[in-house]
């Protein structure tokens, strides 16, 4: 390895394509080439990406997956402290988006070593993208619990959730975990599953929750992504006694009737005429 000479090492955490090798940038081959250490959830896929992206990986290669990553992730300090350059890449998109990186960027940004990021594609944001559902504001939940009470607990939790909600799952687990987010949901909260995007066989699909089981039912394969839509507060319908009682404390308060009547009803967006009516009635 070559000291980086700057006296600080620097972690690079590196987006990997999704799917299509062709989406990675010119920077990561370059990064792949000149990096010191490049950690790599599997040490196979990172040479299969580096031969297709005709990158020379100069450096030493470590594995880093979940099982290691504690243990790995203070040998990797170690390297950076001592001047090096760490390059971090998953199987497929961002490192610590539900894949290993977060515990080695969280020790490297207590020690004050520098970490920057190579971007690249996410599935979380290309699924909200083609979802067609509102992305103005998302949330990421990562995978859903697998134990039933879990998962249930989390999904009650997430009930009244506004924002457009993003989940990663199983395809052998998909749909256990629509049902289950169609009885937390409701039957007919729009989502969409994403299935391998950017792949051949990249398929988009949509519908309520329940009606997405149901199809995920007869079983699915891929790499999911699941976008489920915020919940969005049912108008309800003005109710008239309420407005009478309203138009008779305006009256008694001095407004004219007339006008308190035409007041509510403007307020409630309903015809003057109705309540005027209601009133009458009273």
């Amino acid at each position: 390895m070559t000291d980086s000479g700057d006296g600080g090492g620097r972690l690079i955490l590196a987006g990997a394509p999704i799917g299509q090798a062709g989406d990675a940038s010119p920077r990561l081959r370059e990064a792949l080439e000149k990096a010191d250490v490049v950690a790599a959830e599997d040490t196979r896929r990172l040479r299969r990406l580096a031969s297709e992206l005709g990158a020379e990986i100069g450096g030493r290669i470590v594995s880093y997956y979940d099982a290691n990553e504690t243990g790995r992730a203070a040998e990797l300090l170690e390297v950076l402290l001592a001047g090096y350059t760490v390059l971090v890449i998953t199987d497929a998109g961002m490192p610590g988006v539900s894949d290993p990186g977060y515990r080695l960027t969280s020790l490297a940004v207590e020690a004050g070593v520098t970490v920057t990021s190579l971007p690249g594609p996410s599935a979380v944001t290309t699924a909200l993208a083609v979802s067609g559902l509102p992305s103005d504001r998302f949330c990421f939940e990562g995978f859903p619990p697998r134990k039933p009470g879990e998962r249930a607990r989390r999904l009650a939790a997430l009930a009244a959730e506004e924002r457009t909600m993003v989940f990663f799952e199983a395809p052998h687990r998909l749909a256990t975990a629509l049902s289950a987010m169609a009885e937390a949901f409701g039957d007919d909260r729009p989502a969409v599953v994403c299935r391998e995007l950017t792949k051949t066989y990249e398929e988009v699909r949509r519908g309520g929750l329940r009606e997405l089981a149901e199809w995920a039912a007869e079983g699915v394969k891929g790499e999911i992504t699941v976008v489920v839509a915020g919940h969005v507060e049912q108008e309800t319908e003005p109710v008239i006694e309420d407005l009478v009682a309203e138009v008779e404390r305006r009256t008694e308060a001095g407004v004219p009737r007339k006008q308190a009547i035409v007041d509510v009803a403007k307020a409630a967006g309903i015809p003057k005429r109705d309540l005027y009516d209601a009133v009458h009635r009273a």
